[in-house]
This record gives C-alpha cells, structure tokens and sequence, in this order.
C-alpha cells in the first residue's frame, strides 16, 4: 500500500513537472510567435519601402526618357535661336551699309567723279551681295512688305502720310528692313503706312451717294 502511495506521488510530481515544462514551453512559443509576427510586420515595412523606390525608379526613368526626348526634339530649334542672335547683332551693319550705298547713290555727281562714284557703288553693291548670299545660306529672309497692307505681326508703324483711296493703309516706306529666320520673326520691319483723311472719305461717301 505505501509503494502504490509512492508511485502515484511520483507521478503526480512528474506530472506537475510535465506540466510546468509545458507552460514554460508554451510560453517561449508565445514569445516566439511575437518575434515572428513582428519579424513579419518588419519585413512587410521593408517589401512596401522597396515597392515605393522601385516605383520612384521607374518614373525617374520615364521622365529621364522623356527629357532626353524633348531636349532631342528642340535641340534644333536651341541651335537656330543661337544662330539668329549672331544674325540678329550682324544686321546693323548691314543697315549701314545699306544708308551709305543709298547717300553714295544721291551724291551730287559734280563733286565727285564719275568713276570713284561707280567704283563704290560696285564695291558696295558686291557686299550686298554678300549678304544676301549669307543671310540666304543661313534661312533668312526679308519681310516683302512694301505697297502692301500693314501687318501688325511683321511691322513697327514708325510715321503716318496722307494718303488717298488707293494707298489706304499700305505701306509705302520702308526705314528699315525686316526679316524672318525660318518661320520666326527676328526683327519687325520698321515703316511708313498711308492713310486716307476723314474728310476725304466723307467726300468720297457723299460723292457716291449722289
């Protein structure tokens, strides 16, 4: 009787001891699964982080390509502005030349000889040439403005002369040239426009009422 007393105590120890090993077990995997859960929730962080730089990598590239492709596409047109401001500081030379070949033109012929007046008028006559040639080879070309209707896009109204019902709002005077580089305006033309006076054309209107 006593050994089955000490058996069944035995046990009982062993399983309370059992028991105490399952608790402490159990607690580790708790704690274990705390570690994994946060772990998880870590590396869930970093995976979102990554998806985000990946996603800011991709559009840095697109906007990359499309900078290369629009810096491609008015790479051209960067060049031509270029050109036109070289054009653009070459042009008041030109106008000079272009007055003295008209004042050499106008010059009282008893004062000077007949040959020194040809002879640089064909001086000046083959720079023209020159220029004209050179402006041609670069895409410029001269605003074709004279007798005809003023445009505000092409023109600067520079004076203002009577005029009548045929040269009503045309230009009859250009002072100085303009010109177009390509399809751009580099520098307006600068001109004389008519303009018919409000009594003439009252005139006019009474005159074809009758």
């Amino acid at each position: 009787m006593d050994k089955q007393k000490k058996n069944n105590a035995s046990c009982q120890k062993e399983l309370e001891n059992l028991e105490k090993k399952q608790e402490k077990a159990e607690e580790k995997l708790e704690e274990k699964k705390e570690e994994l859960n946060s772990c998880l929730t870590e590396a869930q962080k970093w995976e979102k982080k990554a998806n985000e730089y990946y996603d800011q990598l991709i559009r840095l590239k697109a906007d990359f390509e499309n900078y290369r492709k629009r810096i491609e596409k008015e790479k051209p047109d960067l060049i031509q502005w270029g050109k036109s401001e070289l054009l653009l500081n070459i042009m008041p030379l030109y106008d000079i030349l272009l007055s003295a070949h008209e004042h050499i033109k106008n010059v009282d012929s008893e004062k000077c000889s007949k040959n020194q007046i040809e002879e640089l008028i064909k001086g000046l006559d083959m720079i023209f040439k020159e220029f004209s040639k050179f402006f041609e080879n670069q895409g410029i070309r001269e605003i074709d403005i004279l007798n005809k209707p003023y445009d505000p896009m092409n023109c600067e109204i520079i004076s203002i002369v009577d005029g009548d019902e045929k040269n009503d709002g045309l230009v009859v005077e250009v002072l100085q040239k303009g010109y177009v580089f390509g399809s751009k305006l580099i520098r307006p033309a600068k001109v004389k426009i008519a303009k018919r006076k409000a009594e003439n054309k009252v005139e006019e209107e009474n005159q074809e009422k009758k």
